[in-house]
């Protein structure tokens, strides 16, 4: 167990998440060659999407889970505790594209930790800001990486800067870059003083040869941005920027590498970091109070439900992350929701398309139950004492449409589908008296969200749908005692979700600020990750 490390990648869209995660698996021996979202003609799409929406648009929609060995170089920047160890790393890929990115904080709840991927030329961006908020909500430390040093930038100290003056997170470089944005030579290992030297592929599609040179040979082959590299170095050292395990973990500082996924620069660092600077699986607190800890039998948490995954077999894939104990293929567990016993013939392990059966697991790993149909995000499974953990939270969504079929002798079908994409997190599915069942009121983060759900009413359930948007931006929980008086508000609509909680939607931020001035004594609470 403490050689697992299961982490998720966060970012902005663009800022190179698809193409990281591939340059990680071919750095792990999992692929001999990299594809990438946005490179050459001819080039590959990436094995981690597998939707066509996602091949036709450049885009990840859905999320998937890469599992791969790896064996650490021994590298003295980030020296593991067993340098011939093979370590089982769990890269919980999530969608990179901003309308999906619910499901993106939804995978959060199955991590230890975090890959914090900024774009150099645009810094901080609105996306993972909001990741951040969720990795910082509960508790993930965050491993940050400078993507794209390969292009024009900003320099290291402004990124550094903007890191923690904006989230109060304070970046300690592992690894600087030697040359400026857009020249990208090689990094100062700022633990040993070595100098790693790359050397470019055709295409960047292979490992990019490193050369490692001691600070003598670096001066003297890099002259100035060398010793530009160990000024920047000396001065964070001065202010303190160095990397600490504790505070690490505590979530005030994050360790930082520059890197390019494209040309697979830097990408052998961060494998190095996580293994060695990650936490390993811990336990989890049930709802009970109780912790259930790695060593404890049976448990695991299915975090994201997805159908359609093999166009030709339409099964439903739950992708559960295991807290405790040792699974094995074929037993049967209980289902805490229900307490009705689930069997586990089919386990399988996802990497894109391709699937292998999962005979065993441990805490950490990711494993995808084939049939799940009675399994929905959050749920818990379990053998042994029962244990049931806290349910995702829904997340704050920010569009909103009203949905219909086109024909009234498709409702059955059409209330079929709905339920299972409900089921399935693709979107949140809202209802009030006044608006009945006909036509329900779909809230999403983003309005990609319903192209996938008509899109998959029609393919899956034969229905031919009607989209119409909302004119509300924003939501906040409600109660009961509060729902009639914001019913009477103009702009201000109340619903009731699937899981029974009460959203109040509002036209702007301008009528909630309204209501909120003249009606103090309404609840109006915000949700996970809620706009500012």
């Amino acid at each position: 167990m403490r050689r697992r490390r299961t982490f998720a990648i966060i970012s902005h869209p663009d800022a190179g998440k698809s193409t990281m995660t591939e340059a990680l698996a071919l750095h792990a021996r999992m692929i001999s060659e990299a594809g990438a979202i946005h490179g050459k003609a001819g080039r590959k799409s990436t094995v981690s999407d597998w939707m066509e929406m996602e091949k036709a648009r450049g885009i990840s929609v859905s999320s998937t889970a890469l599992q791969f060995n790896y064996s650490p170089s021994g590298s003295p920047a980030a020296p593991p505790a067993d340098p011939d160890a093979t370590f089982v790393i769990n890269l919980v890929d999530t969608p990179g594209h901003a309308d999906f990115s619910e499901d993106t904080y939804r995978v959060l709840t199955a991590v230890d930790a975090a890959v914090m991927l900024i774009d150099a030329a645009k810094g901080l961006e609105p996306q993972t800001l909001k990741l951040f908020q969720v990795c910082r909500h509960r508790g993930i430390p965050v491993i940050t990486v400078i993507n794209k040093w390969d292009r024009p930038g900003q320099t290291p100290l402004e990124l550094i800067d903007e890191i923690t003056e904006r989230i109060g997170l304070i970046p300690t470089p592992l690894f600087l870059p030697v040359g400026i944005a857009g020249d990208f030579r090689g990094l100062l290992d700022r633990q040993t003083g070595e100098y790693v030297a790359f050397t470019r592929t055709a295409g960047g599609a292979k490992i990019a040869p490193e050369e490692i040179m001691d600070a003598d040979s670096a001066s003297i082959r890099e002259g100035d941005e060398w010793e530009t590299a160990l000024e920047e170095s000396e001065l964070l050292s001065e202010m303190g920027q160095d990397h600490d395990q504790e505070m690490f973990l505590a979530g005030q500082t994050s360790p930082m590498i520059f890197a390019s996924a494209m040309l697979n620069f830097g990408v052998r660092q961060l494998l190095e970091a996580l293994v060695a600077l990650a936490p390993a699986p811990t336990g989890r607190t049930s709802v009970s109070g109780d912790v259930r800890e790695p060593v404890d039998p049976f448990s695991a948490v299915v975090f994201k439900v997805q159908a359609g995954m093999d166009t030709s077999h339409r099964d439903r894939l739950a992708f559960m992350r295991i807290v405790s104990g040792e699974f094995e293929r074929g037993m049967v567990v209980t289902h805490a929701q229900t307490g009705k016993p689930f069997a586990t013939k089919y386990a399988q392990a996802v990497f894109g398309r391709d699937r292998s059966t999962v005979d065993r697991a441990y805490p950490g790993d990711v494993v995808g139950l084939v049939n799940a149909m009675t399994l929905a995000p959050g749920d818990s499974l379990f053998t042994g004492p029962k244990v049931q953990f806290p349910p995702i939270p829904s997340f704050a969504p920010e569009h909103f449409s009203s949905l219909r079929a086109t024909t009234a002798d498709k409702y059955k079908q059409f209330r079929k589908g709905m339920d299972q994409l409900d089921s399935e997190g693709v979107v949140q599915v809202l209802r009030n008296d006044l608006r009945g069942d006909m036509a329900p009121v779909l809230a999403a983060v983003g309005p990609m969200q319903f192209e996938v759900v008509t899109a998959r009413l029609k393919s899956e359930f034969n229905v031919d749908t009607v989209i119409e948007g909302l004119g509300y931006s924003l939501a906040r929980r409600t109660d009961e005692a509060s729902a009639a008086e914001l019913n009477r508000q103009r702009g201000v609509e109340v619903f009731t979700r699937t899981d029974g909680a009460l959203l109040a939607l509002f036209s702007d931020k301008w009528r909630l600020q309204f209501v909120e001035k003249e009606h103090p004594e309404l609840t109006l609470a915000p949700l996970v990750a809620a706009a500012d």
